[in-house]
């Protein structure tokens, strides 16, 4: 009984042990390559990754791979995450009644729109030109891909906390993660981005996931030491 509960103990540790070494090197990570794309970007630098991208998008073009990434597309667009964002919001709160996971929904997709909005305007690149399809605004993050990471991100916490099957846990976060790519490649392959705008908007995305989940974390903590303490010395509260 004391060595069961002893090898779970140890599980528990070592998988929490991976799962905050694995978050912060992709916060590193991210970080790194955001600053070093964004400081070639601010110095007015080529990058020979952009030329190549689009290089291979011409080379694979077809007119069915058009309507497939126009598809693929669509799931980073307003029309889709903006109901896909509150259909899960009401699944927090009216099904699973998970107050906290209700908040870390609006928090991420708002706070990684504005985000962007406002780097957007820092940075002030404009477009690649002769796009494929129709796109306003400037191009440096690519929003798509900056608010798919964050939404979908968010979609591989809660699957990775939430489903507990361990096959079905994995195959759903190895399907949103290339999912989140090929939107990512779509937005290269219609010559909306540059591929720096891609790769920085997958930076800038999954960091603030990790920061919009670390703070609400904190809070969540801080607010049950606040309450429970009250709820402990409340006379009405049956002991």
């Amino acid at each position: 009984m004391i060595k069961s509960f002893y090898k779970k103990m140890m599980a528990s540790v070592a998988l929490f042990t991976l799962e905050l070494v694995f978050v912060w090197l992709l916060f590193i990570a991210c970080v790194v390559v955001f600053f070093y794309i964004s400081s070639q970007i601010m110095q007015g630098d080529e990058l020979g990754v952009d030329d190549a991208a689009f290089d291979f998008a011409a080379s694979i073009a077809n007119p069915s791979l058009n309507n497939f990434i126009k598809f693929i597309t669509f799931f980073a667009s307003r029309q889709f995450l903006t109901p896909a964002a509150l259909l899960l919001v009401a699944y927090f709160v009216f099904i699973r009644k998970h107050r906290w996971y209700s908040l870390k929904v609006p928090v991420v997709a708002l706070g990684s729109i504005t985000l962007n909005v406002v780097l957007k305007y820092f940075f002030d690149r404009p477009r690649p030109i002769v796009p494929m399809v129709e796109a306003h605004g400037l191009s440096f993050p690519s929003g798509h891909t900056m608010v798919a990471a964050s939404f979908y991100g968010l979609l591989i916490y809660l699957v990775w906390h939430n489903v507990k099957p361990p096959v079905l846990r994995y195959t759903l976060i190895a399907f949103l993660s290339v999912f989140v790519i090929f939107i990512g490649f779509s937005r290269v392959y219609l010559r909306v981005h540059y591929a720096t705008d891609v790769l920085a908007g997958f930076a800038a995305g999954f960091m603030w996931v990790v920061i919009g989940i670390w703070i609400l974390r904190r809070i969540e903590r801080y607010s049950r030491k606040e309450i429970t303490p009250v709820l402990m010395d409340d006379p009405m509260v049956k002991k």
